[in-house]
């Protein structure tokens, strides 16, 4: 048998790791990995338009799997492009490993034509990043980026010139074990012990929630239950947290609605679980504030902290119920509950009147009826701006669905790309983006991959023609619009071009039909939404110097509009309050 080159050992470990396709554009530096990719049976290549896209796609396989994924860029403006994605998925703590394909290995440092330094570039949005220069390094160097991948969750990058990629494999693979999993943390007594105490001394608790409760919905409602705590979450934590929940006060943060600013700033105590929510000026600082989170660096970078608890959520609630003592009084939760669901109501009014006349569409009306047509175990990919606001307020968690986004990283142009990565991890699942024409645009020629592999993803566009978020910073500074109006095309006469499904929806009463007739559709489908540009509007209680960014200095309330099915929830919560 012929030895294995450096590239064959490459895509071998990867295989061997778990990892089932690399996303990628082919190039000459690449050429070497691509063969081997070619002639490996555990491993394929999928062709992107866009490297940007490749780092997306394999990103949100990871997310939703919790495994390896992995995509390559070839030498310099190739692997470069990979870059935005790869922060995305570092922030969100994917495992995704990048080959970064490099120039040959003898012209480094001439200025030779395409030259980067990868091994400079990567490093911020990386745990690990690093150049193989001799066959030697390898399978140590790229069996390292995998383990610093999975273990402390985020982007491995292995550097590899297109030249050495091509050179005899200098030691055997072997069998060599790799970690696949990462393990469960449980905090020290003392600090269970400390936060207990908290707990018990605390008339009032309340819970706010993050990504990092993912798999502890049953710990985090057994432990509100026993002391009779509300639940916030933040926007990550949404999918987690809020269903089946008798203890939900909504979320907060710009996007935010329901009581939940009101439980974390009237409780006694405050407990964060597994959040990194960034925006501080939605935190107390009045009240005592203990934070669990599995990653160490993150505790009380945000807040003042009482109590710092290293562990994951789960092991961490585990261990903390049964010591707690049960709480009787539900008046604090209660109060919570009635404010929560008053608040919805205050706001829902506004988007169920007459929408079915309103043009152009109202785009709460298309999430409202997006929600009630969707699958129960759909993947939402959700693009980052306006969108983000409708998937906060109109998709409804069910502990089966899961919602992707740039949730960290704030990247336009996200959705497309992580619903590609989506469909290829299961074909049969209804994957959704949800896309708006500023996103979309952006990277509109991987449409072209749904069509060429079959994707049946189905592309909701709402398309007001303008960056609506854009807008909205721009009005609560205080200045008038400016370089925020796209001139879109039809984009269904796009779709159906390229070969996919493509319809234009410009009256309500289409709405419904147009998006079940994309999701019968076998293929890759594109619904082309003409939605109103001017359907968001800045409640009264906000005032331009309360706003900064994505942040409240001042004030409770949030962006005004409807809030979908989550008003139905609100209400039924509140059987849970004890009559006299």
């Amino acid at each position: 048998m012929a030895k294995q080159t450096v590239a064959e050992q490459f895509v071998d470990i990867l295989a061997r790791a778990g990892v089932r396709r690399l996303y990628g554009v082919v190039g000459d530096s690449l050429n070497p990995v691509v063969d081997a990719v070619r002639r490996n049976a555990a491993i394929d290549w999928v062709h992107v338009r866009h490297e940007e896209a490749a780092a997306f796609a394999a990103g949100a396989e990871a997310q939703l799997t919790g495994k390896l994924a992995a995509c390559a860029g070839s030498c310099g403006p190739g692997n470069l492009h990979l870059i935005n994605g790869l922060y995305d998925a570092h922030r969100s703590m994917a495992p995704v490993l990048a080959l970064a394909s490099h120039i040959p290995s003898g012209e480094i440092g001439t200025g030779f034509f395409q030259e980067t330094h990868p091994e400079r570039l990567f490093q911020e949005c990386s745990h690990y990043c690093e150049l193989v220069s001799t066959p030697q390094q390898m399978p140590r160097v790229l069996r390292t980026g995998i383990q610093n991948a999975i273990g402390r969750g985020g982007v491995g990058v292995i550097v590899l010139p297109g030249d050495v990629a091509g050179e005899p494999a200098a030691a055997p693979t072997g069998d060599h074990a790799l970690v696949t999993t990462r393990p469960s943390v449980r905090p020290g007594d003392a600090e269970i012990d400390a936060l207990a105490r908290m707990v018990d001394e605390a008339g009032k608790v309340t819970l706010f929630c993050g990504a990092g409760t993912a798999g502890a919905h049953d710990e985090v409602m057994r432990f509100a239950e026993r002391v009779k705590a509300p639940v916030g979450h933040a926007l990550r934590g949404k999918e987690w947290i809020q269903y089946d929940n008798p203890y939900d006060v909504g979320m907060s943060g710009l996007l935010g609605y329901g009581a939940a600013y009101e439980a974390t700033h009237e409780c006694d105590l405050l407990i964060l679980l597994g959040t990194d929510f960034p925006y501080t000026a939605f935190l107390p600082d009045d009240v005592k504030i203990a934070q669990v989170d599995v990653r160490p660096e993150r505790l009380g970078r945000r807040s003042a902290l009482d109590l710092a608890v290293w562990g994951d959520v789960r092991e961490t609630l585990r261990c903390l119920t049964p010591k707690v003592q049960v709480k009787s009084g539900r008046k604090f939760l209660d109060k919570m509950l009635k404010k929560h669901a008053d608040a919805l109501e205050g706001v829902v009014k506004a988007y169920t009147r007459k929408v079915e006349k309103h043009t152009p569409i109202h785009p709460e009306y298309v999430a409202a009826v997006l929600d009630e047509e969707a699958a129960d175990d759909a993947v939402f990919t959700v693009d980052t701006g306006m969108n983000n606001v409708w998937a906060a307020r109109y998709l409804t968690p069910n502990g089966r669905r899961r919602v992707i986004g740039s949730f960290t990283h704030g990247s336009m142009a996200n959705a497309l790309p992580q619903a590609i990565g989506a469909q290829f991890l299961d074909p049969d699942r209804q994957v959704v983006s949800m896309s708006g024409d500023g996103g979309f645009s952006m990277l509109m020629g991987d449409f072209l991959t749904l069509v060429q592999y079959g994707l049946p993803v189905k592309v909701v566009l709402f398309n007001n023609s303008s960056l609506g978020m854009v807008e909205l910073e721009m009005m609560v500074g205080g200045l008038p619009s400016y370089g925020t109006a796209n001139r879109n095309p039809d984009f269904a006469a796009l779709a159906t071009a390229a070969g996919a499904y493509g319809v234009r929806v410009e009256k309500p009463k289409q709405v419904r039909g147009a998006l079940r007739d994309a999701f019968r559709h076998k293929g890759p489908a594109l619904v082309d939404i003409v939605t109103d540009p001017n359907a968001l509007s800045m409640p009264p209680k906000i005032s331009a110097d309360m706003v900064s960014g994505f942040a409240l200095s001042a004030g409770k309330m949030v962006l005004d509009g409807g809030v979908g099915r989550m008003v139905q929830m609100a209400r039924s919560n509140l059987r849970n309050i004890p009559r006299p």
